[in-house]
């Protein structure tokens, strides 16, 4: 079965690429699917094909995107020992352990939360994500653990999806960074773009440029090794849901999380105690941040109603926390 999706192209919009304007409109789709959806002259202008994704917007109307019936998958359903904290026929919440891949991608064909989500959904998944991301209405990165919202039907992958664009879904984060923000409560609001230098890295740019990211953030407690030294921890709330956003903002602020080995910066770990220092030396070696989805509220929209869901804290993330309490450095 075919699908289709209609998006209103007004005023505001206009000079944006075609390619970039359907990404914000529907965040269920990457960059690249999009690119391929064009390419195969699955995207329509006022029911004009449209076969450059460079296309620049000129004129008010309505886009169409016709997602086409899936191929065969050859994604290989496996047994997982998944955390579910809610499922009906509709849909999931996932609480993903850090050090699992969400979907299928160069380097990563097996093994991911997508392989166990089809063994467990027996193939009952939502496929306007494309063949590697069944289900797949937004993600986590490899490292970083918590709350995540899976699809088994269209109809619910577009609600779910309209309803992060619209930011009607509230989802909050823990994690442990280096240093302290200025404040103890505020906000972090500056765009973000793919690096020049690094493709895996994410940056701050000017406003002009990159997507705009939004970050609220509270400090929950402090844990200080010296006067100029200390370990935060923070709840951080995402307004927008970019690459990296979290990791991104924080480390432009000097506050890099703990283990991160991507987003870091040079700390003197002579003045720590040696166990915390052993700690940090190993979630680095495993490229494990300390950063974990820890509650999503979203309205079902099949059974209309809102939902929350709270997880757990991972036990390396509470670990670290009782290490460093053991340890006694001062704490606010």
């Amino acid at each position: 079965m075919q699908n289709y999706i209609s998006i209103l192209l007004t005023s505001n919009d206009l000079g944006k690429r075609i390619d970039v304007f359907i990404t914000e409109k529907i965040s269920s789709l990457s960059r690249n699917r999009i690119k391929n959806l064009i390419k195969s002259e699955n995207v329509m202008l006022d029911n004009l094909i449209i076969k450059e994704q460079s296309l620049k917007l000129k004129n008010e109307g309505i886009i169409k995107v016709k997602i086409p019936e899936p191929t065969q998958s050859y994604i290989v359903p496996i047994k997982m020992d998944l955390d579910i904290l809610f499922e009906d026929k509709n849909l999931l919440v996932i609480n993903k352990q850090a050090g699992i891949v969400v979907h299928p991608g160069a380097g990563n064909k097996n093994n991911t939360l997508v392989n166990g989500l089809l063994y467990h959904c027996e193939n009952c998944l939502s496929d306007i994500g494309g063949v590697l991301r069944p289900g797949i209405v937004h993600r986590l990165d490899k490292m970083t653990s918590g709350l995540m919202l899976v699809a088994k039907d269209n109809e619910t992958h577009q609600a779910l999806s309209k309803q992060f664009l619209n930011r009607r879904i509230s989802r909050k984060y823990i994690c442990l960074v280096w240093k302290t923000l200025p404040h103890k409560n505020g906000e972090i609001n500056k765009n973000i773009e793919r690096s020049k230098y690094n493709r895996k890295k994410m940056v701050v740019c000017d406003s002009n440029r990159g997507k705009i990211a939004i970050t609220n953030y509270k400090l929950i407690n402090k844990f200080f090794f010296d006067t100029d030294l200390s370990i935060s921890q923070y709840e951080c709330k995402l307004l927008t849901g970019r690459t990296h956003q979290i990791r991104v903002h924080l480390n432009y602020m000097g506050c890099p999380l703990v283990g991160d080995k991507l987003y870091k910066k040079r700390i003197d770990l002579s003045r720590i105690p040696q166990s915390i220092k052993t700690s940090i030396k190993n979630l680095t070696l495993l490229e494990r941040q300390l950063l974990h989805s820890k509650s999503i509220s979203f309205y079902h929209p099949i059974l209309k109603k809102e939902m929350s869901f709270e997880s757990k804290n991972p036990e390396d993330y509470d670990n670290f926390i009782n290490s460093l309490k053991k340890n006694k450095p001062l704490s606010h």
